[in-house]
């Protein structure tokens, strides 16, 4: 019976999503401010039937409804409850289910905290988002139902979850993810209102650019958690594979990240406009094209879902109906916005524009990078296959030049910046990181090589001329440390961004030069030297999980001849599915990570064992977490909501 309550609630949804994509439209076409009011009750419905139909699901789950073929193929009896949890979006029906409640929760979230929007202008934007819902309800219903019954033959237990998704890692990755994806639809949302409406003007950047900046914060989080995740699950060591599904996640965030940076120009100075609406359409449209990729069968990744080819020929036609119809409406609007206002050639415009080009160059090298192979497959031309080799080749000094653009734009004023005062501000924070990356460099136990040496400098090139920018603003006032205090959120939102920029730009570099690793035959009693640390291997003990069976590896570590930690690495046996899977066991460290793998029996009592020394590999994350946090600092600036209400006290006066 929940199944199908399940199942009708998303009916319900379907029917509230086709309201809310009409009648809140024609309202604000016509003037009829009565059909604009339904936009927010009928968001509010439409997320609560939708969740009520997640809910559902969830039950199914916990209660073990093994007659649900969705349950039934990704869970087990045997199974813990919080993974029996989170196996609700384990596979390609309940993931996209989510993605639908997200979807919906965003919409909710706008129609909540939007009241200082013109009725009109919310009107059109939450329609936008109905019938962004209206397309992938259809998609669940008719083609990936998650309640869907195994009748009359129900399996005695199910078929258990895929091992490599048993993890915390699972339970937080995808929803974080997701939330980034989903939330860009709320900026295609305002921008394909704003071209709707012809206002085309700084004020729709400003309602967006929270909204933006939260979708861009929770995207950062969810890639650095799949890094995190494949790092210490696939027992590899590796943090980035040049995966086409992690390659999925990161084009959005790129064209996202130029986005943010150009909302930012439209709303200070009124440039930009029909490029930053060209960026929302592409944040948003690379989103989908991820869902593509990932469910439509073209791709074999540890992160795809195996699925029905039809299923993908439905997200394509999806794909082409949003990107091909806002296009054709951006081609007809765009010609219609002129800029507010011009700029020179050194200004901090011009420097964000030259980061929004090489953001979108380096996303156009990963997007042909991802799709060429398969491109190429499909008209039967050969196999061609596409690796780190050309993508570091091209990703790398590109990111490197992005860098140096990023802090001298920090430095730069609004409009223009006279060629005299630009070279007193940039020759110090300049001096400063050359001297701060020569020590760094000299203290590193080898000699790295260029790439290194210019991402060190880079580092510190982003933080100096940070702290120049911050120095420029507070050493004219009478009370400088009031004045550091007195900054705008949306400030040292960019500060602690860019400066998660810098610390991810050290882990990367420093990780991918200075990491080492060894292949080793251990048997009980052996003792390895490496990387300064000796490992001690006292043999397997055998241990039963609650759907597992596990050879767990007992090996001390030793320190300068001290005993230092004891790691266990271990070889699972997963029952329900036969499956092996290696859990790496990892000592962290903020400036090292010691990785110990367990690899196959040798014979008697050997066992191959892969050591491996990570230096700084936890700054990748960290410079994640800290990019997140500036995120959501700056979407909660104050001045945004103040703004609005001015501008809506204005436009009633006008009224």
């Amino acid at each position: 019976m929940i199944p199908e309550l399940g199942e009708y609630a998303l009916i319900i949804s379907l029917c509230l999503s086709v309201l809310l994509g009409t009648i809140p439209l024609v309202g604000a076409s016509t003037g009829n401010g009565l059909w604009c009011g339904y936009a927010r009750p009928l968001s509010v419905a439409l997320f609560s039937f939708v969740l009520f139909s997640f809910l559902c699901l969830g039950w199914s789950f916990l209660q073990n409804d093994f007659s649900v073929a969705y349950v039934a193929n990704n869970s087990n009896s045997a199974l813990p409850w919080y993974y029996r949890l989170s196996a609700v979006w384990g596979g390609h029906e309940g993931s996209l289910l989510l993605w639908l409640l997200i979807l919906a929760g965003w919409t909710v979230a706008v129609a909540l905290k939007s009241r200082n929007l013109p009725d009109d202008i919310l009107a059109r934007v939450l329609a936008v988002m109905g019938l962004i819902a209206t397309g992938f309800i259809l998609f669940v219903l008719f083609t990936s139902s998650p309640f869907e019954r195994l009748l009359p033959r129900i399996p005695e237990d199910g078929a258990d979850l895929n091992p490599l998704l048993q993890d915390f890692g699972l339970i937080v990755h995808p929803p974080m993810l997701y939330m980034g994806y989903v939330g860009f639809s709320v900026a295609f949302a305002f921008a394909i209102a704003a071209l709707l409406s012809g206002q085309l003007d700084a004020a729709w950047a400003r309602w967006s650019r929270p909204w933006t900046s939260v979708a861009w914060a929770f995207l950062t989080l969810g890639i650095a958690l799949g890094s995190w995740w494949a790092y210490y699950e696939l027992g590899w060591g590796g943090w980035w594979f040049w995966d086409p599904v992690e390659n999925a996640s990161l084009m959005p965030w790129l064209i996202g990240t130029a986005l943010v940076h150009s909302l930012a120009v439209t709303e200070k100075r009124g440039v930009f406009k029909s490029w930053t609406v060209l960026l929302a359409i592409f944040a948003f449209s690379l989103s989908l094209l991820g869902t593509f990729l990932v469910r439509s069968g073209v791709l074999t990744s540890v992160h795809a879902f195996a699925s029905d080819p039809d299923r993908g020929f439905f997200i394509l036609a999806l794909l082409a109906v949003t990107i091909g119809g806002s296009l054709l409406l951006y081609a007809f609007k765009a010609s219609e916005v002129k800029s507010e206002s011009s700029f020179g050639l050194f200004s901090r415009e011009s420097f964000l524009l030259i980061n929004n080009v090489l953001l979108t160059v380096i996303c156009a090298m990963v997007l042909l990078g991802t799709l060429y192979p398969l491109l190429i497959d499909a008209l039967n031309l050969g196999k061609l296959s596409v690796g780190p080799p050309y993508f570091n080749a091209l990703f790398i000094p590109l990111s490197l030049l992005l860098a140096l653009s990023l802090g001298v734009g920090t430095l730069m004023r609004w409009k223009q910046t006279e060629g005299g005062s630009l070279a007193a501000q940039i020759w110090l924070p300049g001096l400063f990181a050359t001297v701060l990356a020569g020590i760094c460099i000299v203290m590193l136990p080898s000699l790295p090589g260029f790439y290194t040496s210019i991402a060190l400098l880079m580092a510190w090139w982003i933080v100096f001329t940070g702290c120049r920018d911050l120095l420029n603003r507070v050493r004219h006032k009478s009370n400088p440390l009031a004045a550091a205090l007195s900054q705008p959120r949306a400030y040292y939102g960019m500060m602690l961004a860019h400066g998660g920029v810098a610390v991810l730009i050290v882990g990367a570099a420093l990780v991918s030069t200075y990491s080492e690793q060894s292949d080793l035959r251990m048997e009980p009693g052996d003792r390895k030297s490496f990387a300064d640390y000796e490992f001690v291997f006292d043999g397997i003990q055998h241990v039963e999980g609650p759907n597992f069976t596990s050879d767990k590896g007992v090996i001390r570590v030793l320190y300068k001849g001290e005993p230092y930690t004891e790691l266990h690495p271990e070889k699972r046996l997963y029952t329900a599915r036969g499956n092996v899977m290696t859990e790496a066991a990892i000592d962290p460290g903020l400036f090292r990570d010691l990785y110990v793998a367990l690899g196959e029996p040798l014979g008697g009592d050997a066992w191959a064992v892969r050591v491996q020394y990570k230096p700084f590999v936890r700054w990748l994350w960290l410079g994640g977490l800290l990019m997140t946090a500036g995120g959501i600092l700056a979407a909660m600036d104050l001045r945004y909501r103040r703004q609005a209400q001015r501008e809506l006290a204005r436009s009633e006066s006008m009224g």
